[in-house]
């Protein structure tokens, strides 16, 4: 997976907007109470991948952080009931004991 060129990034901010606006001017139609929108970082290893977590986490100003069992490395920032999420994904688990540091 790759992140937004900027057009597609501008296409989707815009989109978030019409909804927004679209939601806003229809009361009736149904809407949940929360939203999140995803991003992926590119394809790496393991180790690649939350590493890029860990970059954008320090753009969000927060911590990253691990979640199924070590194979989720996860991201995010909350702008009321509408999150942002940049999430990693590895085929296994992939973090470093205690016990590995001192190896």
């Amino acid at each position: 997976m790759t992140y937004a060129t900027l057009g597609e990034r501008s296409a989707l901010i815009a989109g978030l907007r019409a909804i927004a606006d679209y939601l806003e001017s229809n009361p009736e139609v149904p809407a949940s109470n929360y939203t999140s929108v995803y991003a992926f970082p590119p394809d790496n290893d393991c180790a690649g991948i939350r590493a890029e977590i860990d970059a954008i986490a320090a753009q969000l100003g927060t911590a990253a952080r691990e979640t199924a069992e070590g194979r989720h490395y996860l991201a995010t920032r909350s702008f009321g009931p509408v999150e942002y999420r940049a999430l990693a994904i590895c085929k296994q688990a992939c973090h470093v004991t205690a016990e590995e540091v001192t190896e």
